[in-house]
């Protein structure tokens, strides 16, 4: 038997692999970095911090993130890159030393009604198996227990031709059992028109008689219903006959000639329902999505009571437990209930899908349950189903990166969060994470500030070294590090309440509570425990309750501030009066776009499966309008120049003199006001960092007319220096004579908040109570509850 001989001795010099352990960025210039060069350490945990805007994302998603993505996506053959997203290389010069990038943003898990939990993270799958193995009666295979399956039976013939006059009929049929509720399509609602919303039954066509936004009296869409022949114009329309009304409501596209023009009739509903109703809701405009809101009612299910399932795969059951049920549970509990089971045929199986559920209690995330449809998880949720996957992966030497991990965590669930990196950064890996919390920045072992300032005064390397360096220096979040926000000496006292009474939304225990009106209201409590069910679920949705959640605002690079705020209608209409012409020559994406680049700016060139290249319009410049649109001036500027300014100097533009446009100043005063003075007008929406999207979000609410405003975690994205201009934005709400209703955890929030209503004690079924009602102080001095202990620490009480 040979022996390997094996020697104790270091090698005289270190291996040459050895000397890569650095990520070395070189003349990033990507958004607005200017020439940044910055030199990371492998497998350590790096924070980005600086204010918002500063250019934390471009550097670490659109920079190192992209081209890490890019040079994966070119090791793949050029057949398979047709197929693949085309990365371009980022504005940077050099890029040495990069690993394998596992990205894991805040970008919500897609709307689709089947998206759930479940079918997200691949449980909804390992379950599916074992109920087709384990469970009594048997129904069928994995996917007879899947909402996403319809049942399919065909049956039919077909001719085999066997040559020399030799033909063969052989019959085939087909079948698949599926799990998916008929009635809903596996949605677990159904929805219902309420058809009094869309017309005045007791009107003719020809007087007008419908009630939905776009169809009015002379245009093509009520014309084409009117003159298609199938009615008479002067009848009622309660008078319709059976099949007029079929007609009327739900006929399949069908071909008519009105003035010589062949055109296509549709019954209303499918119409509606193609046109409006199968759209995103949030990407409606107002004016549709309050429509929409009146005219459907959604229910749940009768056949299937939201579970989305058969009801033969309802009945097939371990032990006591459906597929459904086990869905319904609380993913602790459903842990518990998986690790009691004792099959040695499945102990893989087992394992794996125990694995993944404890992943989810782990990471703070068990009182979900895997019916719980994706869409309607918040931004840090979502983050952190995504980590699951990662938690228990074997790869070394990668590189993840984080865009703020505790967004939407409790103090109380922050230090599990950072014990979830650091892991990840012992097995080998690099991390880098763009965060703001003070408690997240502390276990970095290497920070890079970004700034000083946004926008253009950002996108330069303020500071590079240890948490204790940042500290020490002079940069705006070293100053702001160690602030701590007061608890107030004196309060506002309430001009009265909203009253909820008997709340019981998702994990609420009929909780009574009186929310009080004219002062800064905190709801609070750990993930989980309720707070959103209380105030979205709750409180009514009346004229005067404007609500700003999480949801991102979207757009496409054709977007920007002027236009998502309505800024670019006064100024539009401002320009056509003052040169005599259309307000439509004003716009980049109407009349007066450039005719080379359509309005865009850029050529973009198509090269297949190479990254497409983009280049500024020689015509226009990058200005995207027509030259002789350009030719039009209002207060000394043509519309490209006034698109170019940034707020600060709008705001000072259109307040007074030849250029005074009150309502545009109106715009550019709130975006001011929540701190976008540094963003130009014409800047587009893909470039906005998400704490800007947040306020660009936030200032367009403010000129919706309301007496109550409830706002989702305001502080998302938001640098320690800008949460202190937003509570000055709240207080001055506030000082005239709004309510403002905030779901929070940052502590800063809680204490400068006159009341505060603590949910709990946990989250799930552990949560769903009032735990305290009071002002900050007395919860600072009763220390009754996870929020009070955080919060006297967080003030030094």
């Amino acid at each position: 038997m040979s022996k390997v001989t094996r020697t104790d001795r270091q090698p005289a010099e270190p291996h040459a692999a050895d000397s890569h352990d650095l990520i070395r960025v070189h003349g990033a210039r990507e958004n607005n970095l200017k020439d940044v060069s910055v030199e990371l350490p492998k497998r350590r945990l790096t924070v980005f911090t600086g204010v918002s805007g500063s250019g934390k994302s471009s550097l670490v998603f659109d920079t190192i993130a992209a081209e890490s993505q890019r040079m994966i996506n070119e090791t793949y053959s050029a057949f398979l890159q047709g197929f693949m997203p085309t990365l371009a290389r980022p504005e940077v010069d050099v890029l040495e030393g990069l690993t394998t990038a596992i990205t894991v943003d805040q970008q919500r898990m897609g709307s689709d009604p089947r998206s759930t939990v479940g079918t997200a993270t691949d449980a909804n799958a390992m379950l599916r198996i074992l109920f087709s193995r384990l469970g009594k009666p048997y129904f069928g295979p994995p996917g007879a227990f899947s909402f996403n399956v319809a049942s399919v039976q065909a049956s039919g013939g077909f001719t085999v031709d066997r040559g020399a006059d030799r033909t063969k009929t052989e019959k085939v049929s087909f079948s698949r059992t599926g799990g998916m509720c008929t009635h809903c399509e596996g949605r677990g609602t159904v929805s219902d028109i309420d058809l009094a919303q869309l017309y005045d039954d007791s009107k003719s066509l020809s007087e007008d008689p419908f009630t939905i936004p776009t169809y009015t009296g002379g245009g093509w869409v009520v014309r084409v219903i009117a003159e298609s022949g199938f009615f008479d114009p002067d009848k009622p329309i309660r008078a319709y006959t059976k099949k007029e009304r079929h007609d009327f409501l739900y006929r399949e596209p069908t071909k008519v000639k009105i003035n010589g023009i062949n055109l296509t009739y549709e019954g209303l509903i499918p119409k509606l329902q193609k046109s409006m109703l199968n759209k995103d809701r949030e990407s409606m405009q107002p004016h549709i999505r309050a429509f929409v809101d009146r005219a459907v009612t959604f229910a749940t299910c009768p056949e299937c009571a939201g579970t989305r399932l058969t009801e033969g795969a309802r009945s097939s059951k371990i032990g006591k437990i459906s597929i459904a049920d086990a869905c319904a549970m609380e993913i602790r509990d459903l842990a518990e209930w998986v690790r009691g089971i004792d099959e040695p045929s499945v102990t893989p199986l087992l394992t794996a899908l125990q694995h993944t559920l404890d992943s989810f209690v782990e990471i703070g995330l068990g009182y979900l349950s895997l019916d719980r449809a994706s869409g309607t998880l918040s931004g840090g949720e979502a983050q952190r189903v995504k980590m699951i996957r990662h938690l228990g992966s074997s790869l070394t030497d990668v590189t993840y990166v984080f865009d703020e991990p505790t967004i939407g965590l409790h103090p109380h669930d922050i230090q599990r969060m950072n014990n979830l990196l650091l892991r990840l950064r012992d097995k080998g890996n690099t991390v880098l994470v763009v965060e703001h919390k003070p408690e997240a920045i502390a276990i970095a072992d290497h920070v890079v500030d970004l700034g000083p300032g946004a926008g253009t005064a950002g996108g330069t390397v303020c500071f590079e070294g240890t948490v204790e360096g940042l500290r020490a220096s002079d940069t705006v979040t070293g100053r702001h590090l160690d602030d701590r926000a007061a608890v107030k000496d004196t309060v506002r006292e309430a001009t009265g309440t909203l009253p909820v009474r008997g709340a019981k939304a998702n994990n609420l225990r009929e909780v009574d509570v009186d929310i009080p009106l004219g002062v800064l209201t905190v709801v609070t409590g750990v993930a989980g425990s309720g707070k959103s069910s209380l105030v979205h679920g709750s409180i009514p949705a009346e004229e005067g309750v404007i609500a700003v959640d999480q949801t991102p605002i979207r757009g496409s690079r054709r977007s920007n501030p002027a236009t998502y705020t309505g800024l670019l209608d006064p100024i539009r209409k401002a320009f056509a009066k003052a040169n005599g012409v259309k307000p439509a020559l004003f716009s980049a994406n109407s009349e007066g776009a450039c005719p080379t680049c359509n309005g865009a700016g850029v050529i973009y060139t198509d090269l297949g499966m190479m990254a497409g290249v983009s280049t500024t319009c020689e015509d226009c410049r990058g200005k995207r309008f027509d030259a002789s649109v350009l030719e039009y001036r209002f207060g000394g500027r043509d519309i490209s120049e006034v698109l170019a300014m940034s707020v600060a100097e709008a705001e000072e533009f259109f307040r007074e003199g030849e250029a005074r446009i009150p309502a545009a100043h109106r715009i550019v005063e709130r975006m001011a006001d929540v701190g976008l003075g540094y963003l130009t007008l014409g800047q587009p929406l893909t470039t906005l960092s998400g704490g800007e999207r947040q306020r660009l979000k936030l200032a367009t609410h403010m000129g919706d007319k309301g007496g109550v405003y409830v706002l989702d975690e305001p502080t998302t994205g938001l640098h320690l220096a800008d949460v202190e201009q937003l509570l000055g934005l709240l207080d001055r709400l506030v000082d005239s004579g709004k309510s403002v209703i905030v779901i929070e955890h940052h502590q800063a929030v809680m204490a400068h908040a006159d009341w505060i209503i603590d949910l709990g004690p946990g989250a799930g079924h552990d949560g769903g109570r009032v735990v305290f009602e009071g002002t900050p102080a007395e919860l600072v001095a009763a220390r009754s509850t996870l929020t009070g202990e955080h919060l006297a620490q967080y003030v030094g009480a």
